[in-house]
């Protein structure tokens, strides 16, 4: 505090959560290569197929059991959401455990052929080592907030050995709004964490020779993308009503069951979906277009080109159903790897199937990598993501301008159907979403009414009169005062100048009780509505108090809009700083 500045401080702490993060980051990914190979290598050919039916159910199951059985009552949650929500509602804090827990539970459930992506573990390992350094100093909001998103860079670079992708997943997802200093503390956390990977786990996640792109096949980017924009919106809407329908199962061991089981059978029928799936994307890559069906049930039929483009498609949905199951059963991942794998074959199969119908010669592998940015941007709402992760994990930076393309009018046509992205759906409708279009909103759904509940009121009985009070009426700072009965139960309010003119005689009752006297309020808030639809009921009346209640009646206190108003401003003030 005497010899540096907080913004030279931030930046020293910027080098080591992307240190941390990088070592977080070739952690997971060596864990799970080596139970992948464990369980491939030392098996032999013709027993692996039956046994792809137990590995996933097995993965799952061991990521469940490690939660209920280590994390003891913890919680653990999965996928990117949290994340945002952390910093929406919780103060940019995540709990510890999720630095390692989330690190194991992925890698046994990608490990073990659980068909999602690594790259969600690793970003929320990432927060998470940020979030604990930022309150292990006693930083300010802004400065955790900073520090979180610098992990989930470092993690994303990290995985990916690409600085630049994680420094833009960063600032599109968790900092919708950012100023130039913010770029400093995010490159440094994204190159050292990528320096960090690449130095312990240096195997690169994809590689492929680009020869550029023709202008003649510009229509048919435009046509991949349009595909892809329809089959982003499909996926975002499947992707709630499986996790609406395994939400209705309480038995954690009977969604590993379910899910596992499904798995098993899937994988069986599909190998390329085991695990993440950048394996089948590199051998098309690598333009082995029968790589998809060499090793299925279908291998007889790997020279006949339309078998291999509709088995793909097949591959393709079985894809979304596999990720969804592994994710909402119990295992631990997210639908950032499964998108990318998505769009690559989506990519393959139109190009390799325009080229079957004669018509046009297409690059199959650029149409691949095309895919690819085009379904991250549509899923995740971030074009920019998809454009740089793409380009730089693959070296395919003469494709920027068809990824651009691609990318961008996914993006518009999933945005259009589906205002918020599949990692903001539900914090929007839930009123849990920082949102920088509608600030007074955001700032409203930011407050809790617990926070602005006030309870210093006199407190009169049914079966009182104003004279058996009139020393706490007269004496009191408020002006209005609530009746409740002996079981707590609010039974009206009377305010003080009603009283002050009973008691000077002006109004006859000084010897009625409160039960008769009472008045009934223009309404009432109960202590689970959120602030938004207080002021609704506040200005609907207009009203300036209204008392508060629980779900049985009972009284708590009251809401007035002068305590709403200066919580308002202090939530103002600090979203203001949230990246000044």
């Amino acid at each position: 505090m005497k010899k540096i500045s907080n913004r030279n401080f931030l930046v020293v702490l910027a080098f080591v959560v992307g240190i941390v993060g990088g070592l977080a980051a070739a952690l997971l990914k060596g864990m799970t290569h080596f139970i992948a190979s464990s369980l491939q290598d030392d098996v032999e050919w013709h027993y692996k197929y039956s046994l792809y039916l137990i590995f996933p159910l097995i993965g799952i199951f061991l990521s469940v059991l490690f939660v209920r059985k280590f994390l003891r009552g913890k919680k653990l949650e999965h996928g990117i959401t949290p994340i945002i929500y952390s910093i929406s509602r919780k103060s940019s804090r995540i709990d510890f455990h999720n630095i390692y827990s989330q690190i194991v539970t992925s890698a046994l459930t990608v490990g073990f052929g659980g068909s999602s992506g690594l790259e969600a573990p690793i970003a929320y390992s990432g927060s998470a080592i940020g979030s604990n350094i930022g309150r292990f100093f006693g930083l300010s909001y802004k400065e955790i907030t900073m520090l979180l998103a610098c992990g989930a860079a470092a993690g994303i670079s990290g995985a990916f050995n690409s600085p630049v992708a994680g420094m833009i997943f960063a600032i599109e997802i968790l900092l919708p709004e950012f100023s130039i200093p913010a770029f400093i503390p995010l490159l440094i956390s994204a190159a050292l964490a990528s320096v960090i990977s690449k130095l312990l786990y240096s195997e690169p996640l994809f590689h492929t020779a680009t020869t550029g792109w023709e202008v003649d096949a510009l229509f048919f980017y435009l046509l991949l993308a349009v595909i892809i924009g329809v089959y982003t919106v499909y996926f975002s809407k499947i992707s709630q009503w499986v996790k609406d329908w395994f939400a209705s199962i309480k038995n954690p061991y009977n969604k590993v069951w379910i899910s596992g089981v499904s798995l098993g059978i899937l994988i069986f029928i599909f190998p390329a979906l085991y695990g993440e799936g950048y394996i089948t994307i590199q051998q098309i890559l690598d333009g082995r277009f029968d790589a998809i069906v060499k090793n299925s049930l279908f291998a007889d039929y790997k020279d006949m080109a339309w078998v291999v483009i509709c088995y793909t498609v097949l591959t393709l949905f079985a894809k979304s159903i596999a990720s969804l199951f592994t994710i909402n059963g119990g295992g631990n991942g997210g639908v950032f790897g499964p998108s990318l794998v998505m769009g690559g074959l989506i990519g393959f199969a139109f190009a390799f199937g325009m080229n079957q119908l004669g018509v046009v010669q297409l690059n199959v592998p650029n149409f691949v990598m095309a895919g690819m940015a085009g379904a991250l941007a549509g899923v995740m709402h971030a074009p920019l993501t998809g454009i740089f992760l793409i380009a730089e994990i693959t070296g395919g930076y003469t494709l920027m301008v068809p990824l651009m393309l691609v990318a961008s009018i996914s993006y518009f046509i999933n945005r259009a159907v589906m205002k918020h992205s599949i990692y903001t759906k539900v914090l929007a409708e839930s009123g849990d979403l920082l949102s920088y279009e509608d600030k007074d909103r955001t700032v409203l759904s930011m407050m809790k009414l617990r926070y602005v509940l006030e309870t210093n009121f006199v407190v009169l009985k049914p079966e009182e009169t104003p004279l058996d009070r009139q020393s706490d009426i007269i004496h009191s700072k408020r002006n209005i005062f609530p009746i409740v009965d002996d079981s707590g139960k609010l039974l009206g309010i009377i305010y003080s100048e009603r009283l002050f003119s009973i008691l000077l005689a002006e109004q006859e009752g000084k010897d009625k009780n409160f039960a008769v006297l009472a008045q009934k309020p223009n309404d009432i808030i109960l202590e689970n509505e959120n602030m938004e639809v207080v002021m609704t009921k506040m200005n609907r009346d207009d009203v300036w108090i209204l008392p508060v209640v629980n779900k049985d009646d009972q009284y708590l206190g009251f809401v007035s809009k002068s305590s709403v108003f200066n919580k308002y401003r202090g939530l103002l003030v600090r979203q203001g700083m949230y990246l000044e």
